[in-house]
């Protein structure tokens, strides 16, 4: 500590003058910051001639010495506070980069995958019930055969999960009660007309009847299994 004009002769190594008197740097100083005395230093003493000591400087510039290494350490603490930030804002834009990408890839299969379906979906409609050889009767693998050809293959098995809860593939179920008819119980059985006149014997017409209503309600035969789970009537 500074004492009336004593002085304690601490090394100024570590510190910058910020004056006119030139100081040379040559070590590190204690209790500087703190004005606290330092403690007699062996090796300190032991510096080559031309180092100049703190207390050799008028007080005035002692307090400048003091106030550049301070205002030093404080740069470098900004300059490494700085890199670090920057370090982890680059580190931030590769992550969210990477998701941003990986998000647009699956959307983009997503995309692909609906395109594929429709694509499917539009070639079995353009089957024709009449595309198949009509028979005087038909068993249920027959007719599975003929649904598998004419839906899409991504909405299969939500069309067989329908037919098999209706009509259990019995093309000529009738309900009872109701009168409803066919594979999809059609309610009136009529209504399967407008796609063919012999919607009673032939399930490739019921079935392009069914797939035709799905669509157009619900979207599609999946859509059209999901309401019916909820409901469990479509």
């Amino acid at each position: 500590m500074l004492e009336g004009n004593r002085v304690s002769r601490i090394s100024v190594r570590g510190f910058a003058v910020a004056s006119a008197t030139a100081v040379t740097a040559v070590g590190s100083v204690v209790g500087v910051a703190s004005g606290s005395v330092a403690q007699p230093n062996n090796d300190a003493e032991a510096t080559a001639a031309d180092t100049t000591l703190l207390a050799d400087l008028p007080a005035g510039e002692q307090a400048q010495v003091q106030t550049a290494s301070l205002t030093q350490q404080a740069d470098a603490v900004a300059i490494q506070a700085d890199a670090s930030a920057k370090k982890d804002a680059e580190q931030a834009a590769r992550v969210a980069a990477a998701k941003t990408a990986e998000a647009k890839k699956a959307e983009a299969e997503k995309a692909a995958k609906e395109a594929k379906e429709r694509a499917q979906a539009k070639e079995a409609a353009s089957r024709s019930s009449s595309s198949f050889p009509v028979q005087s009767s038909y068993t249920v693998a027959q007719i599975q055969a003929m649904a598998q050809q004419m839906v899409a293959s991504g909405q299969y098995q939500c069309f067989s999960n329908i037919v098999d809860h209706e009509s259990s593939w019995n093309y000529q179920a009738v309900n009872a009660s109701s009168g409803a008819y066919g594979l999809f119980q059609a309610l009136p059985g009529s209504k399967m007309s407008s796609v063919g006149a012999d919607w009673q014997t032939n399930p490739a017409t019921q079935i392009k009847w069914g797939l035709n209503y799905m669509n157009s309600r619900y979207g599609s035969p999946c859509e059209a299994w999901s309401f019916w789970q909820a409901n469990h009537w479509y």
